[in-house]
């Protein structure tokens, strides 16, 4: 959530920095909110001076042996107006706190121009692209021939946008999330922890996906639980309402968690295979920083995430998300795609982005900069590290053979037991 104060004060800024989305919201409603709100606390300050003042006639007026009775109704009258405008302040701010809760994070200053994905330039790349003497096949078509993934029983037993994994295919998953995570917390200096999969929904506002994106949530009924979308919720919130010492920061956590989505609006997008599931594998990464440090800490977070895909010799770009692609919660972000041959592109892997202190105003998430000064909000930042179920795809079609076997990159095989190849076992 932004800073109220600062959008009041710099209004007509804020509105040209949210233009740099593209279709930027409209501050007119907190315009208007906002006046209406100062136009009643003018008018309750002023009963309350005439009421102060009255209250001090009154005063002199027993003291003088007067009737005082015609005083005391009018301000009978005062007081029950004042408690009216009170009421209708609170509505008014909370409408404030809920239009609030709707306009997004304003884009860094080095955010790119543009309106989609399309216009997001390639900030570099890593690796070249497979050369094979056959045609790569998707992984959709491989996995279930090596009889490692099958579709057709998991929309049996849930539906369609899931996957069961079979053999080696479950071991390969198991492997890829023991891999990212030993990498993180031995060699970049994560903290591990495994928080609960299901949340409140004061939670999902902390990190902004409510009230905005509900429909893209599974809720549990009965109960007031959501199913977490992304491990990056219960880990931003590890210290929602807390206030930080200086000397701890910058903390960093990384979680493996199943993630689970609606996929609200994609009806017709990658419905073949792992790229868009109901529910999927991810190894989240999550730093909390130093205001004044926190886009030096996106660059960092940013090489954790490519560092996976290093050591497993997969090919990748990364490319900065122009504004008009920008997430809600996201001052700038850097996606890092990994080369998926059977498609022919590049493809999203991890999304890596500094939320400045967009997040840490709606958890209430704060730091002592010295002893005894005034708390400031930190900044926090987010990725995966990696979208285990995409990294699965990328094994697949990187490391295909000719005679449909998959081998395994030299840094899973001590996850695979010494494993070099998954064969068919059909």
């Amino acid at each position: 959530m932004l800073d109220l104060h600062y959008v009041r004060e710099h209004l007509d800024e804020v509105e040209t920095a949210l233009g740099k989305r593209g279709i930027g919201p409209s501050l007119a409603p907190l315009k208007q909110l906002d006046a209406q709100r100062r136009a009643v606390l003018v008018e309750v300050e002023g009963l309350k001076k005439e009421r102060n003042e009255s209250s001090k006639n009154i005063g002199r007026l027993i003291q003088a042996g007067e009737n005082a009775a015609a005083l005391r109704d009018a301000m009978r009258q005062v007081g029950e107006r004042i408690a009216t405008l009170e009421a209708e302040l609170q509505d008014i701010e909370a409408r404030l706190r809920q239009f609030m809760l709707s306009v997004p994070n304003i884009p860094g200053e080095s955010v790119p121009a543009g309106r989609s994905s399309e216009d997001n330039p390639v900030v570099r790349t890593w690796g070249d692209p497979p050369s094979f003497d056959f045609a790569p096949k998707a992984h959709w078509e491989l996995g279930p021939a090596l009889g490692i993934l099958d579709f057709e029983r998991a929309a049996k037993i849930a539906g369609t946008r899931f996957a069961l994994y079979v053999g080696d295919g479950a071991k390969l998953e198991r492997a890829l999330i023991q891999f990212m995570l030993d990498l993180h917390t031995r060699e970049h200096g994560y903290v591990e922890v495994l928080p609960p999969f299901m949340v409140n929904a004061e939670t999902l506002v902390g990190t902004g996906q409510l009230p905005k994106f509900e429909d893209d949530l599974f809720k549990t009924s009965p109960g007031d639980y959501y199913l977490i979308p992304t491990a990056e919720v219960p880990v931003t919130n590890i210290h929602a309402g807390e206030i930080l010492e200086a000397g701890d920061l910058p903390l960093a956590y990384t979680a493996f968690t199943p993630c689970f989505r609606s996929e609200a609006g994609s009806y017709g997008k990658d419905v073949r295979g792992l790229i868009r599931q109901h529910q999927f594998n991810k190894v989240e990464l999550v730093r909390t920083t130093r205001p004044e440090e926190s886009y030096d800490e996106l660059e960092k977070l940013t090489s954790h995430a490519e560092a996976v895909l290093r050591r497993l010799t997969l090919p990748y770009r990364v490319v900065s998300l122009c504004g008009g692609d920008l997430g809600f919660a996201a001052a700038k972000t850097y996606d890092v795609e990994v080369w998926l041959p059977g498609q022919g592109a590049y493809r999203e892997i991890s999304s890596c982005s500094n939320c400045t202190d967009f997040q840490a105003r709606r958890a209430s998430i704060r730091y002592r900069p010295e002893p005894k000064a005034k708390p400031r909000f930190v900044h926090t930042l987010n990725g995966s590290g990696l979208a285990v179920g995409r990294t699965f795809v990328a094994v697949l079609e990187n490391f295909q053979q000719a005679d449909g076997s998959v081998v395994i990159p030299e840094a899973l095989r001590p996850f695979m037991g010494g494993q070099e190849r998954i064969e068919s076992r059909r």
